[in-house]
């Protein structure tokens, strides 16, 4: 096996995907070398440009053997999971498959190649209904959806595997990511799209409806209160985690959002004021596993790391989403470029 001083690469799991590219594009712009290792199930060729893709799956674990090998990686940032509330709910054992087995696949492979740094994405899905908010690191983790009980899975792996094998980890608890790369390059597109910014912008552009899950909440007006944060703050996130792993210190979690809440109702009428256009939407029942509140204080990442988020107002964050939606309104290169 190569030497810690002989590995300089980091491998991106993901990154492909919506937050993995950024982050990718994030690790080559501050001079790191990456890798993406991407099954290209929901992941997009285009949106790998500055750094080699390998297309494999995270259960060959012999694959990833293989490029841990051949790139000489130091490093894994984890994005490769399923990510939906919903279908987690109607099919769980996909999500157990995918988000937990595939990561094990995963850590066995970093295991057996001596790489011991991890930066994990994880979620705020795994608090469930929160008790106290802003919510803190350590509130009380009590999933009510399948996708965020397979990410607390991991997380509460990665505190064993780093007692037993010496692998240290940064969890990044994520809020709602949002918006695009201000330069245009990388944006949202997902295959179908379930996130509310996204739709309200095609709706605005009159492709389609947003329909709204849920106007009976315990919330001022009744939708889902969220907290989003845009996805260059989070690829930067991971870059000080990456730092923070490679000055020698411990396994750490953190939440990562604005610490302010928006409704569906805020989200639409922003997507109006920046589009100059109308929403229309309409209105139906609960989603299965949405709690009604969900925001977070981010004050033990700035305090650790100096994360900050850069874009931080709710007009900026739809006005880059809706941007790189008019550059390309067929996604990365139509329905065929997986």
């Amino acid at each position: 096996m190569a030497s810690d001083a002989e590995r300089e690469a980091v491998l991106v799991t993901g990154g492909a995907g919506y937050i993995g590219s950024h982050a990718a594009r994030a690790l080559v712009g501050a001079g790191r070398r990456a890798v993406v290792v991407d099954n290209l199930s929901m992941g997009h060729r285009e949106a790998v440009r500055w750094c080699d893709l390998v297309a494999a799956d995270l259960h060959d674990e012999e694959a990833m053997r293989r490029t841990i090998r051949q790139y000489g990686v130091s490093a894994v940032m984890h994005f490769a999971a399923l990510a939906s509330v919903g279908l987690s709910v109607a099919d769980p054992a996909a999500y157990y498959r995918e988000n937990v087995e595939g990561t094990l696949s995963l850590l066995r492979a970093m295991r057996a190649e001596g790489v011991s740094r991890l930066v994990f994405s994880s979620t705020a899905a795994v608090f469930g209904e929160p008790i106290d908010t802003p919510i803190t690191e350590d509130h009380p983790t009590r999933p009510i959806n399948p996708y965020g009980e397979t990410k607390l899975v991991i997380e509460r792996a990665l505190a064993h595997y780093e007692r037993a094998y010496g692998l240290h980890s940064v969890t990044l608890r994520y809020f709602n990511a949002a918006g695009a790369d201000p330069e245009g390059i990388l944006g949202e597109d997902h295959r179908p799209e379930e996130h509310v910014l996204p739709i309200a912008i095609d709706a605005a552009l009159g492709r389609g409806q947003l329909e709204v899950f849920g106007g009976d909440y315990p919330t001022p007006d009744g939708t889902c209160l969220r907290d989003y944060v845009h996805v260059t703050d989070l690829a930067q996130a991971h870059l000080l985690a990456l730092a923070r792993l490679e000055s020698g210190a411990g396994s750490a979690v953190y939440n990562l959002g604005n610490g302010r809440p928006f409704s569906v109702r805020d989200v639409i009428r922003a997507v109006e004021r920046v589009t100059g256009r109308t929403v229309p939407w309409s209105l139906g029942g609960r989603r299965p596993g949405d709690p009604a509140v969900l925001f977070a204080s981010s004050a033990r990442i700035r305090s650790d790391l100096g994360w900050s988020p850069a874009i931080s107002s709710l007009e900026d964050i739809v006005d880059t989403a809706y941007r790189w939606r008019l550059a390309h309104p067929a996604g990365y290169g139509g329905e065929d470029s997986r």
